[in-house]
C-alpha cells in the first residue's frame, strides 16, 4: 500500500509540474451537439420512433476539445483553427471561453463550422448528422490569415512563458483546416516548438514534421503500414504475423490491410495442427464485414471472426495471441520510422493503448469498456495529458499512465469527454487544493496566501476593477486572466472608490454583492477589496508574476506597468468582448425604463394601497 501511495504522489507531482505549460493547438475544430429525447411510440408514417426533445447541450469537438482538455488539465491552451461565421461558430467560441482557452480562431465567412449532431433516446445514440464538408477548402486569403494567426499565437505563448519554446499539438482530422501550405509552414517552423504532438487521420501527410509523439488509432496505424511498403512478416507469440495489402489505393478509399498467419501456415480448422490461418487467397473466403464509413475505429463483426475499420480488415483467427495490441506492439519500430516520431501511442479505444519509445519496449495500458456514447472525445483527453506530461519532461511510462488515466476517468457518462486537473488528482488520491483560505479575503491575509502559493512554485496573476454589473465580458476576461498563471487574485474598488472614479450614481451594486459574485466564479481564486483609487499598495504586497488589465491599448499605456515591471512582473492587456460593458448595460436598462409606459391599472392599485 505504501508503494502504491508513493507512486500516486509521484504521478501527482507531474500533474502539478505542467501547470501553466504553454500549448498551441492547431487543426480541425468542430462543435459536438447532443440532443436527448424521449420516445414512447412509433410514428404512423413509418416504423420509426417519435422523439420528444428534452435537452440539448453543445461542446467543443476535435481540435477544440483537445484545447479544452489542455486548459482544464492546467495547461495554457491557445487554439488556432478556422471557424465559420455562423451559429455553430458562436457556440464554439462560448465553449472555448468557458474552458479558459485562448481563442485565436480565424473567422471564415462562407465556410461552415463542422458540426456533429447526435440524437439519443434512452441514452442510446439513434443517429448522427455531420455537417461541414471537407471539400470546402480554405481560400488563399483564409490560408494567409491562418498562417498569420499561427505565427502570432506562437510568439504570444513564447512571451507568456518568458521566452521558452511552447508546445505544439496538431489535430488533422481531414476536414480541410490544414491544407498543404499550412502543413508546410508547420514543418518548416518545427524548431520553434519544444514538444510536438500529432494526431492525424492520414499520418503520411505529415512527413518531415518529426513529432515528439503521434497517437494514431489502430486503423490509422495499420493504414500507414499498408501504404508504406510491401508485404512484411513479423514474429508473434506462437505464429508469424503476416500483412498483405493491395498494390495501390482503391479509388474509393485507403488500402485494405489483411492480417493473418504467414504463408505456409496451417488452417485453423485443421485439428492436427496449431490454430493458425493462411491469408485469404483465391477460392478461399476472406474476412467478412464492411469497413465502418468515416470512422477511424475498428469494430468486431457479427461472425465473431473478423474486426473491420475504415479500409482495414483484421483477421483474428491467426491464433489466440494475435490481437490488436500484439500487432501494434510488434510494429512500433516501423511506425516510429515512418512517422519520424520519438514516441508512438497506438490507441485501441476501449482496449487501452500500446506505447513505444526509442528503447523499443512496448508498454500496454488498459481501459474499462464503456458504451460508445461515453467515449466520444476520450482520445482528446488522452492526447492532452500525454502531451502535457512529455512537455513537462516526464518519463514515457509516466506519461503513458497519466494519459490512459485521463482518458479512462472521463468516460463515466454520455457526452464529449473532458478531463479536469481536479478529477485527475482525485483519481490519484491527491487533494487538488493545498490551501483552505476563503475566496473573499482581507488585504492583511494576502501576504500569507501569496507566500504559501509561491512556496509551492505557483505563479500569481493579479487584476483589479469595479466589476459593478458582472456580465459576459467580465467572465471571459477573468477566465483568460486565470489561464495566464496558477492563481488569480481580483482586487475590487470599494463603493467610495467607485463613486470617485465613475460618478455619484455608481456603483449600482454594493461592494459586498460585487465581491460575492466574483468569488463565486470558478476562475477566481481570491477577491480582495481596496479603498484607494489605485491598486498600487496591493501590487506592492502581492508582487504579481502577471498583472492583467482589460482594453485594446498596449501594455505600455497601463498606469501600473512601471511598478509591476520594477517588481519583476509582466503586464498583459486582454481585449473586451464587443458590446459588453457595464456602462452599456446600465444605459440599455435606463432607456428601456424610459420608453416603457406604466400600466394604468398598476398605477391605480399603487395609489389605492
Amino acid at each position: 500500500m505504501a508503494g502504491a501511495a508513493a507512486e500516486q504522489r509521484r504521478l501527482a507531482t507531474v500533474v502539478e509540474s505542467w501547470l501553466g505549460r504553454p500549448v498551441l493547438i492547431v487543426g480541425d475544430a468542430m462543435l459536438d451537439e447532443w440532443r436527448f429525447a424521449d420516445s414512447d411510440r412509433l410514428c404512423r408514417e413509418a416504423p420509426a420512433p417519435v422523439l420528444t426533445l428534452r435537452r440539448r447541450i453543445s461542446a467543443a469537438g476535435g481540435a477544440a476539445n483537445t484545447a479544452v482538455n489542455v486548459a482544464t488539465l492546467g495547461g495554457r491552451a491557445v487554439l488556432v483553427a478556422p471557424v465559420g461565421a455562423d451559429v455553430a461558430g458562436d457556440e464554439l467560441h462560448d465553449c472555448l471561453d468557458r474552458a479558459g482557452v485562448w481563442d485565436r480562431t480565424v473567422n471564415q465567412p462562407g465556410r461552415p463550422t463542422p458540426v456533429k449532431r447526435r440524437m439519443l433516446a434512452g441514452n442510446q445514440i439513434l443517429l448522427r448528422e455531420d455537417s461541414g464538408d471537407p471539400d470546402d477548402a480554405l481560400d488563399p486569403e483564409g490560408v494567409t490569415r491562418l498562417l498569420t494567426a499561427l505565427a502570432c499565437a506562437t510568439e504570444e505563448l513564447r512571451a507568456a512563458a518568458g521566452g521558452a519554446a511552447p508546445t505544439l499539438v496538431v489535430c488533422d482530422y481531414g476536414l480541410g483546416a490544414l491544407p498543404a501550405p499550412v502543413r508546410a509552414w508547420l514543418v518548416e517552423q518545427r524548431e520553434r516548438y519544444a514538444t510536438v504532438a500529432l494526431d492525424a487521420h492520414d499520418l503520411a501527410d505529415w512527413r518531415g514534421l518529426a513529432p515528439t509523439v503521434v497517437t494514431p488509432s489502430f486503423a490509422e496505424a495499420t493504414r500507414l503500414l499498408a501504404r508504406a511498403g510491401g508485404t512484411t512478416t513479423r514474429p508473434t507469440a506462437g505464429a508469424e504475423l503476416h500483412l498483405e495489402h493491395l498494390d495501390g489505393d482503391p479509388a474509393d478509399g485507403p488500402s485494405e490491410l489483411t492480417v493473418g498467419a504467414a504463408p505456409g501456415g496451417v488452417r485453423a480448422d485443421d485439428s492436427t495442427a496449431e490454430p493458425t490461418l493462411k491469408p485469404p487467397r483465391a477460392g478461399r473466403p476472406g474476412p467478412v464485414g464492411e469497413p465502418t464509413p468515416g470512422e477511424s475505429r475498428v469494430a468486431l463483426t457479427g461472425d465473431g471472426l473478423s474486426v473491420t475499420g475504415t479500409g482495414v480488415t483484421v483477421n483474428t483467427q491467426a491464433g489466440e495471441g494475435v490481437d490488436r495490441a500484439v500487432l501494434a506492439g510488434s510494429r512500433l519500430a516501423e511506425l516510429r520510422a515512418h512517422t519520424g516520431a520519438d514516441v508512438v501511442a497506438v490507441t485501441l479505444d476501449t482496449d487501452g493503448a500500446v506505447v513505444g519509445g526509442a528503447d523499443g519496449e512496448p508498454r500496454r495500458s488498459h481501459s474499462t469498456p464503456v458504451p460508445a456514447s461515453h467515449a466520444v472525445g476520450a482520445g482528446d483527453a488522452y492526447l492532452a495529458a500525454m502531451t502535457l506530461a512529455l512537455a513537462a519532461d516526464a518519463p514515457l511510462p509516466t506519461a503513458a499512465q497519466l494519459a490512459q488515466l485521463a482518458a479512462t476517468i472521463t468516460v463515466s457518462d454520455t457526452g464529449t469527454c473532458v478531463c479536469r486537473r481536479e478529477d485527475l488528482l482525485t483519481a490519484l488520491n491527491q487533494p487538488s487544493e493545498t490551501t483552505s483560505h476563503p475566496a473573499l479575503v482581507g488585504s492583511d491575509e494576502l501576504d500569507a496566501i501569496v507566500a504559501e502559493h509561491r512556496e509551492a512554485g505557483r505563479s500569481v496573476v493579479f487584476t483589479n476593477g469595479c466589476f459593478d454589473v458582472l456580465h459576459r465580458g467580465h467572465v471571459r476576461y477573468l477566465e483568460q486572466a486565470r489561464a495566464l498563471g496558477d492563481l488569480l487574485i481580483v482586487a475590487v474598488n470599494s463603493d467610495d472608490s467607485v463613486r470617485r472614479l465613475k460618478g455619484p450614481d455608481r456603483p449600482v451594486n454594493p461592494v459586498e454583492d460585487r465581491g460575492a459574485l466574483l468569488a463565486a466564479l470558478a476562475c477566481v481564486d481570491h477577491v480582495v477589496i481596496f479603498e484607494e483609487d489605485s491598486p498600487a499598495v496591493l501590487i506592492e504586497a502581492v508582487r504579481p508574476d502577471t498583472y492583467v488589465k482589460g482594453g485594446d491599448y498596449p501594455p505600455e499605456l497601463v498606469p501600473e506597468a512601471p511598478l509591476v515591471r520594477r517588481l519583476g512582473g509582466q503586464v498583459r492587456t486582454l481585449g473586451y468582448v464587443p458590446d459588453r460593458s457595464t456602462s452599456a448595460i446600465i444605459e440599455r436598462i435606463r432607456s428601456h425604463s424610459q420608453d416603457r409606459e406604466p400600466d394604468p391599472s398598476l398605477r391605480i392599485r399603487t395609489q389605492a394601497s
